[in-house]
């Protein structure tokens, strides 16, 4: 009689694999946020003011979720931030992140166990070879510097491996996994804009696998069936999110593609900084330097030495090569997988189109130290393939260990090296820093810093004041200061869906007329209250000039 699948159990392999990722997790958040490091990135402190203002504001509602940044980690956030003591040290924004990279270790390790193994309990080279992936994803510094804070790479990476999950159980026969892959999908499409590109593989693979199941899956008794019903749930379920961002973004809005086109995107921005001497980044309208550049940027994710980094490459490459080569095999031999079972490794690949489509066409930025012009900004997005890295060097293990032509001493010496080899490549990032750490010293110290001091004068005002205050670029001196979010008339505080402005708007009446909305009112050169403000002789109380940011003035308005 065949064994209940491995995969479908709380084994105590699994168990054991949760709390050795809980203890990483907890003690790895400790040093951070002992160094003062959980809210260096200014998109951090952004993600835990917008889950803040939906309840803290002079304007609450769902509305104040905005738009571009998708909602659900700003939703999973709201039930820590309630706690003002956790929303002004970040420590609510980190717990998503935290669970999600602990669920996201079990994913790894659950992916590349069934994948390697039928639907009986793994040997000891499948459970070697999960470990291994297990290992090399939680062990990866950048990703345990990411977990650690509000930021959302931890959350997706870990919708991202479930949804892969499922869909490998459901290559392998288990019709209902298909419903559970379609939630995460639904899910990882309201996290990151790179679960759209996702969903849209996993379901065109889905309905290909199922409409030529009989040449594509392994030979089963009874075959492998599922029904049509069961497949348009799945897409169903899976276009929902998608359908509901674009329905919010059109009734909100009056643009259903407001957060790809409107004035807050990427593509906007790009074009505001576009000139003369900034004619655009590397890789735009350039797909092939736009894909290296990505690589790039997940092998400075992986290690710090450039040879470390080109030996990841080629052992992934190796993997891939391996996986593949088994997938064209029309029959297993005793131990291994049956063909087509290693399909759903190769959606871990999905994010090497994605983004370089998105940064060659969409307007999003990649550089990196090692190539011009040698800085750091969106490095982080290389951690997207950190699941393929993983799983790669996991199918290497396990061909070592199944390979009959090397001596059982020779296996082991593989394996061993290996396990060296990724011991070595983290090693040199935690020599120096993560890459994602360093982005974020990089390009947000400056802003860290008047954020800080104008966070100083802030706390001196009277505690039931009102202000006045763009705060898209600076609400960390607000968090900072500890002051609610609903003393502050901000750009949020009026009806968006009355373009260009509002005029029965609070921000709009505020900006108007100052001294008679807000007792104190909050300037940074060249901002809409800077332009509202400047020739209505308000006391200046304070100017505020840190090197790199605009200056920042804090008046009297009354």
């Amino acid at each position: 009689m065949k064994n209940a699948p491995p995969s479908s159990r709380w084994d105590s392999e699994v168990r054991l694999l949760a709390w050795l990722a809980t203890c990483v997790s907890v003690f790895s958040f400790l040093f951070y946020f002992q160094r003062g490091d959980v809210l260096l990135y200014g998109d951090a402190v952004a993600h835990l003011n917008i889950a803040r203002r939906v309840f803290d504001s002079k304007t609450p509602g769902l509305l104040q979720l905005g738009t571009v940044w998708l909602p659900l980690p700003h939703v999973l956030m709201i039930p820590f931030l309630i706690s003002d003591e956790m929303w002004r040290r970040g420590v609510g924004g980190s717990i998503p992140s935290m669970v999600a990279y602990v669920f996201g270790v079990i994913g790894m390790f659950r992916l590349v166990r069934g994948a390697l193994s039928r639907d009986v309990e793994p040997d000891g080279a499948v459970r070697v070879a999960a470990w291994t992936a297990a290992l090399v994803y939680a062990a990866n510094p950048n990703l345990i510097y990411m977990q650690a804070t509000a930021m959302g790479e931890a959350l997706y990476l870990a919708l991202f491996l479930w949804a892969v999950v499922y869909f490998s159980e459901f290559v392998r026969g288990d019709a209902k996994a298909l419903t559970k892959c379609g939630w995460c999908l639904a899910a990882a499409c309201l996290t990151r804009y790179d679960g759209w590109f996702l969903a849209a593989a996993i379901a065109a693979s889905a309905v290909l696998l199922t409409l030529f199941s009989s040449n594509v899956i392994a030979q089963r008794v009874p075959p492998f069936r599922v029904s049509r019903a069961a497949v348009v749930k799945f897409v169903l379920i899976t276009a929902a999110a998608p359908s509901l961002w674009l329905a919010y973004n059109g009734i909100v809005y009056r643009n259903p593609l407001e957060f790809a086109n409107g004035p807050y995107s990427a593509k906007a921005i790009e074009r505001r900084t576009q000139g003369a001497s900034n004619p655009g980044h590397p890789g735009s309208g350039d797909p092939l330097l736009a894909g290296m550049y990505f690589l790039k940027s997940a092998e400075a994710n992986l290690a710090e030495n450039e040879w470390l980094q080109r030996a990841w490459v080629l052992l992934a490459v190796v993997g891939m090569a391996v996986a593949a080569l088994n997938y064209r095999r029309k029959s297993s031999v005793a131990g291994s997988s049956p063909p087509g079972a290693w399909v759903p490794l190769f959606v871990l690949l999905v994010p090497v189109p994605f983004y370089t489509l998105s940064v060659a066409y969409g307007g999003v930025p990649v550089f990196i130290p090692a190539w011009w012009p040698f800085t750091h900004y969106n490095v982080r997005y290389g951690l997207q393939l950190l699941p393929a890295f993983a799983a790669a060097l996991a199918i290497l293990v396990h061909l070592a260990l199944r390979s009959e032509r090397l001596l059982p001493r020779l296996r082991t010496v593989c394996v061993v090296g290996i396990l060296a080899f990724v011991t070595a490549s983290y090693a040199s990032i935690w020599r120096t820093a993560p890459v994602s750490l360093k982005e974020a010293q990089v390009n947000m110290g400056t802003r860290n810093q008047l954020e800080t001091q104008l966070a100083i004068w802030l706390q001196k005002l009277p505690p039931d004041s009102t202000l006045l205050m763009y705060v898209g670029d600076h609400v960390g001196a607000l968090q900072q200061a500890g002051i609610p979010l609903k003393r502050v008339i901000n750009e949020g505080n009026h009806r968006t869906w009355r373009q260009p402005a509002d005029p029965e708007g609070l921000w709009e009446h505020a900006l108007a007329d100052p001294a008679h909305y807000a007792d104190y009112v909050i300037a940074f050169e060249g901002d809409s209250v800077w332009q509202a403000v400047r020739d209505r002789h308000l006391s200046e109380l304070v100017e505020i000039h840190v090197t790199g940011q605009a200056r920042a003035i804090l008046y009297r308005a009354r």
